[in-house]
């Protein structure tokens, strides 16, 4: 059989319930009276929050919209001025970063968060994340470096010493640089690499020196050589006849006379004209019976 009881009996009940759970737990919050001043206060506390999420989200996209704005301004009038697009854009893009951060944090302040508290947190996330990310990290710092410093442009021809690596720099981001060799190879180039390197940039100059540097017996004739030399620095199609060409001994080699052949190339063409300085002095010495000799040593037997 089922007993109904009355919906007045169940209320009362149910306060009689929550009036003891209160005594025995000492917590004021359960009692009858302050549920309901809660359930009845909680719609006009939900339309204002409402009303506040409203509010900041039209006031998020109006600002970023605004930020965005300020961020293409930037990089639009750095533009105008002589500094490089690459660096135009990043501090364009630093601009951006840290007003949107500004703007994340008035957010959170307009909802009563703790400001102090993110920013500890976010620090600590950012340690963490640093220690897991030191090698890019280095690479973003030669990045800004190389961005500032501005030891190198876009269009500039470099040489990386001690790695073996020269080319055209045609790209220059915050976390590498692409370059494009002489035999057209793209290369990425670690920002760390090229910030901690030293570096000799080709550019700015019409002309640059060609050194070749070949070896005669101690037999052959000084004078001869440098005569046929000179012969082949004046039919190089590479080699300028503006400047001076010259060859003259360099060194005393343990098995040979080390002559430096020199003259003067474009940049642009300098790797034919040594490939090119290096086959034809070779056949014009075999030619002229200039010997190129083998690294050799003399035993004297007693």
């Amino acid at each position: 059989m089922n007993i109904m009881l009355p919906p007045m009996t169940l209320t009362a009940t149910a306060e009689t319930a929550i009036e003891t759970i209160a005594e025995v737990t000492g917590n004021e919050n359960l009692k009858p009276g302050v549920i309901q001043n809660y359930l009845k206060d909680l719609p006009d506390k939900a339309f204002a929050l409402l009303v506040k999420v409203v509010l900041a989200l039209v006031i998020f996209i109006i600002l970023w919209q605004v930020i965005k704005g300020i961020s293409n301004v930037v990089e639009k009038s750095l533009k105008k001025t002589k500094i490089e697009d690459s660096t135009a854009r990043f501090l364009a893009k630093v601009t951006k970063v840290s007003l949107d951060v500004l703007l994340v944090f008035f957010i959170a302040s307009t909802f009563g968060m703790d400001t102090a508290s993110i920013v500890a947190l976010l620090g600590s996330a950012g340690v963490a994340i640093g220690l897991a990310v030191q090698g890019t990290l280095s690479d973003f710092a030669g990045g800004i470096l190389i961005l500032l410093a501005r030891p190198f442009r876009v269009g500039d021809y470099i040489v990386v010493n001690g790695v073996g690596i020269e080319g055209s720099v045609t790209e220059i981001s915050l976390i590498n640089t692409r370059m494009l060799t002489a035999d057209y190879r793209r290369i990425v180039v670690p920002n760390g690499t090229l910030a901690s390197a030293t570096i000799t940039n080709n550019n700015g100059n019409t002309m640059r020196i060609l050194d070749t540097m070949v070896g005669i017996s101690y037999s052959a004739d000084i004078d001869k050589a440098r005569a046929v030399a000179i012969k082949v620095l004046d039919a190089n199609e590479f080699i300028s006849d503006k400047y001076e060409k010259v060859v003259y001994v360099d060194e005393l080699g343990d098995s040979s006379v080390n002559l430096r052949i020199r003259g003067w190339v474009k940049p642009a063409d300098y790797h034919k004209a040594r490939w090119s300085m290096n086959e034809t002095i070779k056949k014009a010495f075999d030619r002229e019976g200039v010997e190129i000799p083998y690294p050799q040593l003399d035993v004297h037997m007693r």
